[in-house]
């Protein structure tokens, strides 16, 4: 197997920066190709390459990386993931993330969470909380014992 080809499989073949899938069998020049990303945002990172659209590979290398938290999302003041990922993964402890207008609305958002970091950051188990607090409701993100 290639490099590419490991890491798409390990990666489940989803964009570590947009987390929309990639088409393995699509050219690797095409912008929604596949490539291997080997400068991830954490140069201490435990995973060193991770798979991406070259498009995102490519757009990653003039911005700074945003994980974009998705537009069905109530949330308000939402806390920018990468640096949530790599400040849990060095601390550890607690980070609250974002804030919401209704319960349903902060559980919908620690779902969301929960999943997206089982792919922005694998092997960093984390869980979500929800907590009321001054007529809102927040949502805190936790790092787990490795």
């Amino acid at each position: 197997m290639s490099l590419l080809e490991d890491v798409g499989e390990r990666d489940g073949w989803r964009c570590w920066v947009c987390d929309e899938p990639v088409d393995a069998g699509m050219s690797v020049n095409d912008p929604r190709g596949p490539s291997v990303d080997s400068r991830t945002a954490d140069r201490k990172a435990k995973i060193a390459e991770r798979l991406a659209h070259r498009a995102c590979n490519t757009r990653k290398g003039a911005v700074k990386v945003v994980i974009a938290w998705p537009d069905r999302l109530h949330v308000i003041e939402p806390a920018p993931l990468i640096t949530v990922a790599e400040r849990l993964d060095r601390k550890g402890g607690r980070e609250l993330v974002a804030r919401c207008p209704s319960r349903r609305d902060a559980q919908e958002a620690a779902d969301w969470l929960t999943d997206r970091f089982s792919r922005l950051a694998p092997g960093l188990p984390v869980t979500a909380s929800v907590d009321a607090g001054g007529g809102q409701f927040l949502v805190t993100l936790a790092a787990g014992r490795r």
